[in-house]
C-alpha cells in the first residue's frame, strides 16, 4: 500500500492534544533500575555510568514516570526491539506524557520515522533520492564556506564557545537551505527543537500549544512554496506523485517537521561532542591535525562513543519479553548510546579509540528506521571538523565545569567554552 492510499491523515494541530494523558512525575531519580528518568540532570551530565551500572544488575530498567517506560541497555536487546515491528510500534518516537492515539498508526505524525509497516516503506522511499551521497554533495562547498565564516566571526578572540558559536549553527543553515526556509529563522528552529525534546514533561495542554506553533509555521512555509515553487526539498515533497496523487498536506508537514527537528539537533550535538572531546584530549587533537586522513575513521568513533540519539517505541500488546512483563502502550527507550557502549559488542567500549578499525556502531539507529540522513550528517560533521582543525589546530577547554549538556532523547553539549592557542 502506498502513501495516502487507504490511510486517514489528520492535521497534527488537530490531534496534538489527543491520546492518553499521564500524570507528570518530577523530582530526582531514586533508583535508576526502577525509577529512571532521562530528564534527570545526572543523565545529561553522565549517562554512561548509569548504563554500566544497569548492565550489571538490571539490563532492562523500568519507571512509572511518563505512564510507564522501559530502558534496555544491552546492544542485543536494543537491536532486537529496533528490528521487531510486529510487537513494537513507532507511532511516536519521543517519550512524553502524551501517547498518540493508536489509530494514528501506521502513518504517525512525522513519517517515515513515526510510521509502521507497510506504510513506512513508501514514506521512506519518497525521501531517499534527496539524501543519497551524491545529492548531499551539492551542499558541501556552501557548508564549508559557512564554517569558515563562523570562525571568521570569532574575530581573533582567544575564548569562544564551540557549541554556541559554531556547532549549533551549521545544521541549521544546511537544513534551511535544503527545505528552502529563511536562514534568519534559525533561532526559531532551535526553539522548536527545545520544545519537542526537552519539554516532554509539560502538561498536555502546554505541549499542544508548542506543537501548534511548530505546525502553524510549517503550513505557512508550505503555503508559500505552493504559491512560489522552488528547487528545494519542500517543493519536491509537494510535487512528488504516489499512484498519480500528491502527498496529503499533513504528510508533507510531518515529514518536514522530522527533517527540521531531527536533522538539526542530532548533527549539532555530534559536532559539539566531537569538538568537546578534542578540546579535552590533546593527544587525539594533535594526531588528527598531523594525520587529517584519519578523520573519517575518527568521526565514526566519535559517533559511536557520543551517539546523540535515543529513540522510542510503544508496546503494541501486553506481553512477557526477555524476563519482564510489558503492558500495551508502555514506552521503550531505545538507547543507541547505551548499545554503543556495551562491552559485549565493542572492545574497549568505554574508551574513545580514534583509529578503531571495526566499528559497526548504532549511532544512526538500527532496523527499518536507520537514519536516512546519515550521508548528510557525516558530510556536515566531516566538513565542520576539517575546517575547525585547519583554522584552529590548538584549542583546549577553558573551563570543564562550564560545559553543559542537553537533557532528553538527544544529548549533546550546549556550551563548550574553549581557549584558542
Amino acid at each position: 500500500m502506498t502513501a495516502g492510499e487507504g490511510y486517514v491523515f489528520r492535521d497534527q494541530r488537530e490531534h496534538a492534544h489527543e491520546g492518553i494523558h499521564n500524570e507528570i512525575i518530577t523530582g530526582p531519580v531514586t533508583d535508576w533500575a526502577t525509577d529512571f528518568s532521562h530528564l534527570d540532570p545526572r543523565w545529561a551530565a553522565d549517562p554512561y555510568s548509569i548504563y554500566d551500572d544497569l548492565r550489571k544488575r538490571c539490563p532492562i530498567a523500568h519507571t512509572e514516570r511518563f505512564g510507564g517506560a522501559w530502558l534496555p541497555v544491552r546492544y542485543e536487546d536494543v537491536a532486537a526491539i529496533a528490528y521487531d515491528t510486529e510487537r513494537f510500534s513507532s507511532r511516536s518516537v519521543v517519550v512524553s506524557n502524551i501517547r498518540p492515539p493508536r489509530d494514528l498508526a501506521p502513518v504517525g505524525s512525522t513519517p517515515p520515522i513515526s510510521s509502521d509497516p507497510p506504510f513506512h516503506r513508501e514514506a521512506r522511499r519518497i525521501l531517499l533520492p534527496a539524501f543519497t551521497r551524491s545529492a548531499v554533495s551539492r551542499y558541501e562547498q556552501t557548508t564549508r564556506d559557512y564554517c569558515h565564516s563562523l570562525i571568521d566571526a570569532f574575530d581573533g578572540r582567544d575564548l569562544v564557545d564551540a557549541a554556541k558559536e559554531y556547532a549549533e549553527h551549521i545544521p541549521v543553515r544546511v537544513i534551511a537551505a535544503m527545505l528552502g526556509f529563511p536562514e534568519e529563522d534559525g533561532p526559531l528552529f532551535r526553539e522548536y527543537i527545545e520544545d519537542v525534546f526537552q519539554g516532554i514533561n509539560k502538561p498536555p495542554e502546554e505541549r499542544a500549544v508548542l506543537l501548534n506553533d511548530l505546525f502553524t509555521y510549517l503550513y505557512k512555509q508550505i503555503e508559500e512554496h505552493e504559491k512560489e515553487p522552488r528547487d528545494d526539498l519542500t517543493s519536491y515533497l509537494l510535487n512528488v506523485k504516489v499512484n498519480g496523487s500528491n502527498l496529503p498536506a499533513p504528510h508533507v508537514a510531518g515529514t518536514i517537521a522530522l527533517l527540521l527537528i531531527a536533522g538539526i539537533d542530532t548533527t549539532w550535538s555530534a559536532i559539539g561532542a566531537s569538538l568537546w572531546h578534542l578540546a579535552k584530549t590533546p593527544a587525539d587533537r594533535e594526531r588528527l591535525v598531523a594525520e587529517p586522513e584519519l578523520l573519517p575513521t575518527a568521526i565514526e568513533e566519535f559517533l559511536r562513543a557520543y551517539a546523540p540519539v535515543t529513540m522510542a517505541r510503544l508496546v503494541k500488546e501486553d506481553m512477557h519479553w526477555n524476563g519482564v512483563d510489558m503492558k500495551a502502550d508502555d514506552w521503550i527507550l531505545l538507547s543507541f548510546p547505551a548499545a554503543n557502549r556495551d562491552p559485549a559488542q565493542f572492545e574497549r567500549a568505554d574508551e574513545v579509540v580514534i583509529d578503531r578499525e571495526v566499528n559497526r556502531h548504532a549511532a544512526f539507529g538500527l532496523g527499518i528506521h536507520r537514519c536516512l540522513g546519515s550521508h548528510l550528517a557525516r558530510m556536515e560533521l566531516r566538513v565542520a571538523l576539517e575546517v575547525w582543525l585547519q583554522r584552529i589546530p590548538v584549542f583546549t577547554l577553558a573551563d570543564p565545569d562550564a560545559v553543559t549538556w542537553s537533557s532528553g532523547q538527544v544529548r549533546g553539549p550546549r556550551t563548550v567554552p574553549v581557549r584558542i592557542g
